[in-house]
């Protein structure tokens, strides 16, 4: 009808997605998104350029805004955000890749959310598309879901018992170590190197 491949559709719809306009539910479908995330644009694509100063600059964006939030979060709550952030953890329990990512996402979205500040809330959201990539990233990583299930679980538990300063350094841990496999998984990619010799001089790091 439209005089176009499903080729070329289908990276249009995933170039619409990375630029914030379309989202995509695992089972539902694609839909528009309720606001527009242009300004997110510049930041995706350093991190996908694989510059390790535009990485580092997205980790620290991420820490700031997080860390703090998981503070709140711990301060203000309420039963039904306790209830939400927990389901997000069992979720991750036994999902595929793609089901770990949305529920990863989407447990830091509600920690977000549980904060209750509306400005720090806007820029997470800001920032949505930019970690999704992070994750996506770094998920096929051995080891790295069943870590990440851990820090996440460490940060809820923290939250619900109402330990601000726990909450914010289970967040800070979580994301530090994170960023270390992401910047690991950045430095790799940018060295052309044949499969068996890469495996020998990618790091590891314990922890995610």
């Amino acid at each position: 009808m439209l005089g176009v491949g499903r080729a070329s559709l289908r990276e249009a719809l995933k170039a619409l997605e990375i630029m914030g306009m379309i989202e995509t539910r695992l089972g539902e479908g694609t839909f528009v998104c309720g606001r527009s995330e242009f300004l997110s644009r510049p930041l995706l694509w350093a991190i996908t350029g694989s510059s390790s100063d535009d990485t580092r600059q997205l980790v620290e964006a991420r820490r700031c805004l997080e860390v703090e939030m998981a503070g709140w979060a711990a301060q203000r709550a309420t039963p039904p955000e306790l209830a939400e952030i927990d389901r997000y953890v069992e979720e991750m329990k036994s999902s595929t890749d793609a089901e770990f990512l949305e529920a990863d996402l989407a447990f830091h979205l509600a920690v977000g959310k549980a904060a209750h500040n509306e400005i720090f809330m806007s820029a997470l959201h800001l920032i949505r598309n930019l970690m999704r990539q992070w994750i996506g990233r770094i998920l096929d990583v051995h080891g790295i879901p069943e870590m990440a299930l851990e820090h996440h679980r460490a940060i809820y538990e923290a939250i619900k018992a109402r330990d601000v300063s726990g909450a914010r350094t289970a967040m800070r841990n979580h994301l530090d170590k994170m960023a270390e496999q992401l910047i690991a998984t950045e430095e790799a990619s940018s060295t052309v190197q044949p499969p068996d010799q890469r495996s020998k001089s990618t790091p590891h790091p314990v922890g995610s």
